[in-house]
């Protein structure tokens, strides 16, 4: 029996693997990149979506499949690996989802979604219930391909998105690491005051937008204890995350930050150890985004 399926980013099945082996899960078998285990859901920071309520529905048809799914509720997300032509003709005959790109910081769809995917001919998997609001964890944006200096906004939307929260006008970040300028830009154009640490220069164009002002030194060389509070840290500093676990920490008991946003960025071996730690914080959500590579996000807020 399938009680939790857990989906992997691509090349990342490994990291899902020794979530669950953490958590005490047993990992029955893969369907793509689809983990299937017989034990109830656990926290899995490497799944992009975790299936909480599967059941194997029986497919004598394809008009039965979608008569069975429509008879459990409305929406539904198809994750398709076999058995093509016919999960195209069933996935015909639900209700289409509608998965357009999100105009940040439009809010995340509020829409009760499903997923489903075809295991053999004759037999489907199906979770009325799953952890993502998007179609396989997927979350998609209508891109700015002209103000940023790099694509890693995108990140940063996603955690925001999936926080449910962003900085507001006026409020204050501090953003670690920041060259080129990317999370600054994107944080800018919410109306927020910025200050860019990093000791490479910013985007000059970034530099230049109203309400950012920019230090050219060491993220690590600054002591929260002498710091103006913020309302918001941001880091995407490429260090080894124990670094920036006390980073976070010395902010954290300095009381010099509400709310924390930050990259775990992994070299070499993913250090699972140390993302364990980041989750354990109070209040802390530690996830693989779909924007994410080798690392993990890291949100805290107040």
């Amino acid at each position: 029996m399938i009680r939790s399926a857990y989906l992997a980013a691509e090349g990342f099945e490994a990291d899902l693997a020794e979530d669950l082996r953490r958590a005490g899960a047993r990992l029955a078998a893969w369907h793509g990149r689809l983990a299937f285990s017989p034990d109830p859901p656990v926290p899995a920071p490497w799944s992009l979506d975790t299936w909480t309520d599967p059941r194997e529905i029986a497919v004598p048809s394809v008009k039965a499949g979608a008569d069975a799914l429509r008879a459990i509720q409305r929406n539904w997300a198809h994750y398709p690996l076999l058995h093509h032509r016919r999960s195209a003709l069933l996935a015909e005959r639900l209700p289409p989802v509608k998965a357009r790109p999100l105009v940040f910081p439009e809010p995340a769809p509020a829409g009760h979604l499903g997923a489903w995917t075809l295991l053999a001919p004759d037999r489907m998997l199906a979770s009325p219930a799953k952890t993502s609001p998007f179609v396989n964890g997927e979350v998609r944006f209508a891109e700015d391909r002209e103000g940023p200096p790099s694509r890693a906004y995108l990140k940063l939307w996603e955690a925001l998105t999936r926080a449910g929260r962003h900085p507001g006008p006026g409020e204050t970040c501090l953003d670690l690491g920041a060259s080129p300028g990317g999370w600054t830009w994107a944080l800018a154009r919410l109306g927020a005051r910025v200050t860019a640490v990093d000791k490479a220069p910013l985007d000059p164009a970034v530099a230049a937008m109203p309400g950012v002002s920019c230090r050219q030194e060491s993220a690590f060389g600054l002591d929260p204890r002498q710091e103006v509070p913020v309302d918001w840290l941001f880091s995407d500093i490429i260090c080894y995350p124990a670094r920036l676990l006390a980073l976070v920490q010395r902010w954290m008991a300095a009381g010099a930050a509400r709310n924390f946003v930050c990259t775990l960025k992994f070299q070499g071996e993913t250090d699972h150890d140390t993302a364990a730690d980041f989750a354990a914080l109070p209040g802390a959500q530690v996830f693989h985004g779909f924007h994410n590579k080798h690392e993990l996000t890291f949100v805290r807020l107040a």
